[in-house]
């Protein structure tokens, strides 16, 4: 008998305990848990089985296995907040897994090579009419396309992309990105039309023999708020400032510009204010920064960028290249009371970023269909009150952000899909979440988050060029790498070298491994040493 080298497992039924599981009150089990990035995603990415495929270096196994809940990856590396991240376990360890910038990366590598996805040979015959070309608009066209059915996008602007192209600012997302994932979209036999305003849905839906449709119309009308003001006052909307800026003449905005808000779009309006030759750029808000709705990132990109802060303050009144503005102070509630206290700023021109709302306009002859604060009531599967008709995005009740309107997307494709075949669509069921306490971290070394680089200060507010970068190779595939697969085997073979009773059996690249009952005696070292939490002890049955 040729011997075997010292520490190496043993073949099943070599082991002088042969047949003993007969002792065990415990067995191991192999289960799959529910990693805590993907339970975080608004979009319902599977976000840990396509870090799977990127950290063995196959990108397009990776964007595919993306594709299959969001069609914009490239759009979303930029544009996501990645609450993902922040439920990341890797969080405890040293730093999240840069899954943003993952995608982002995936995203530009299926744009630089051209990767693409094949239309279904045979149609449903069920035709369905989106109302909207936003992200919301797309992703519910992308899925429904694939599910067999033909689908017509009417867009009242002249360009797809709805608050993508006109809320977002080039240097957040070049306009190139969106319109190379806006075309791949409708690649697949979606029909697209441009400057095609709804003004009466049903009978848009009536004249267009259309089975089901689907609203996304986005929220393009910036809210405004009473200033007292004097005629030579100058006082505009953001949502109209940022959807200017894509015109040919861009807006004239003077030397010093005032940002009435706390919002990402008020980040958004001033640093685009920035870059349209504006010295002085500050954001005007009630309360202080720990309460302001925008997102960190946006702050401090925005202070980086020489915007200042005027927290704790409101307008009170604006005229003649002048704002008064009143200092607040937060009651015991949190709620800001004014003080008495005022102070002028040189302003020419006043920005008001208070929230937006959708033109709800289109639905007014709608029988049962509910609206409520601006925002349209729909059901769990995002049909409203009038049968076939859904809704999403921003104009139902959710955060309105880019990646939950994907999501919206998506959710509204699977339910309008079951009801145009008569059916219900039932998500299956989730996993038990994958826990920071069932990790074993002891087998993950340190390795901090590669940082994106970002555009030199100097560039970023003399331009709109992009200013957060992406990875390379290298640093995508390290950051991948990163992933502590929560929850989930990732066959790295720890119980297989530690199991004492040599019952555990390797089936093969993918396929995972096998326990023979026969032999394990249910000490639990397996579960103990898996890193990833991926074995239960189990009571013997």
């Amino acid at each position: 008998m040729k011997e075997k080298p010292f520490a190496i497992t043993l073949d099943v039924g070599s082991s002088l305990a042969n047949r003993t599981g007969a002792w065990r009150t415990e067995r191991p089990a192999y289960v799959d848990r529910l990693p805590p990035c993907n339970r975080a995603c608004p979009a319902g990415e599977n976000i840990q089985q396509w870090l799977f495929h990127a950290e063995s270096g196959d990108y397009e196994s990776a964007w595919r296995q993306l594709m299959r809940d969001n069609p914009l990856p490239a759009v979303m590396g930029r544009v996501c907040y990645h609450p993902c991240e922040t439920a990341c376990n890797r969080v405890q360890v040293d730093n999240a897994v840069g899954i943003n910038s993952v995608e982002r990366f995936l995203g530009d590598e299926a744009i630089r090579h051209g990767w693409t996805v094949e239309a279904p040979r045979e149609t449903s015959g069920k035709r369905v009419l989106v109302v909207g070309s936003g992200p919301a608009g797309l992703s519910a066209a992308w899925h429904l396309r694939l599910l067999g059915h033909e689908v017509t996008i009417r867009e009242a602007q002249d360009r797809p992309g709805g608050m993508m192209r006109y809320g977002i600012p080039r240097y957040r997302l070049p306009r190139e990105v969106l319109d190379a994932e806006t075309d791949r979209i409708l690649a697949l036999g979606i029909t697209l039309e441009l400057g095609r305003r709804v003004d009466d849905v049903l009978a848009a839906q009536r004249e267009g023999a259309f089975d089901a449709v689907f609203l996304a119309v986005g929220a393009g009308i910036g809210r405004r708020a009473y200033i007292p003001a004097g005629d030579s006052a100058r006082i505009l909307d953001a949502v109209a400032l940022l959807a200017g800026v894509e015109g040919t003449q861009r807006p004239l905005l003077g030397r010093r510009v005032a940002v009435y808000g706390g919002g990402n779009t008020a980040m958004d309006a001033a640093r685009t204010a920035r870059r349209l030759g504006a010295t002085d750029a500050v954001v005007v808000y009630r309360r202080t920064r720990n309460r302001m709705p925008a997102h960190d990132m946006e702050v401090e990109e925005a202070l980086e960028e020489g915007v200042r802060m005027k927290w704790l303050s409101t307008i009170k009144h604006a005229d003649g290249g002048r704002i008064t503005i009143e200092r607040m102070e937060l009651d015991e509630s949190g709620f800001p009371q004014p003080t008495g206290e005022f102070e002028e700023l040189a302003a020419d021109t006043v920005v008001l970023a208070l929230g937006q709302d959708s033109d709800l306009s289109l639905l007014k002859d709608v029988p049962d269909l509910s609206v409520d604060h601006g925002t349209v009531r729909v059901a769990d599967g995002l049909m409203t009150g009038h049968d076939g008709i859904f809704a999403g995005g921003d104009m139902v009740p959710a955060e309105r952000t880019v990646t939950v309107a994907v999501g919206h997307g998506k959710k509204a494709a699977r339910h309008i899909d079951a009801y145009l075949r008569g059916t219900a669509y039932e998500p299956d069921p989730k996993h038990a979440p994958a826990d920071f306490d069932r990790l074993n971290t002891w087998y993950y070394s340190d390795a901090p988050a590669a940082v994106r680089p970002t555009l030199a200060l100097a560039r970023r507010v003399s331009t709109f060029d992009e200013v957060v970068q992406g990875l390379d190779q290298s640093t995508a595939l390290f950051e991948a790498r990163r992933c502590m697969s929560c929850g989930n085997c990732f066959e790295c073979d720890n119980c297989y070298g530690v199991c004492p009773d040599n019952a555990i059996t390797k089936l093969g690249p993918g396929k995972g491994f096998s326990i023979d009952l026969d032999y394990c005696k249910g000490c639990g070292l397996c579960a103990a040493e898996c890193p990833s939490g991926a074995i239960d002890m189990v009571p013997e049955e």
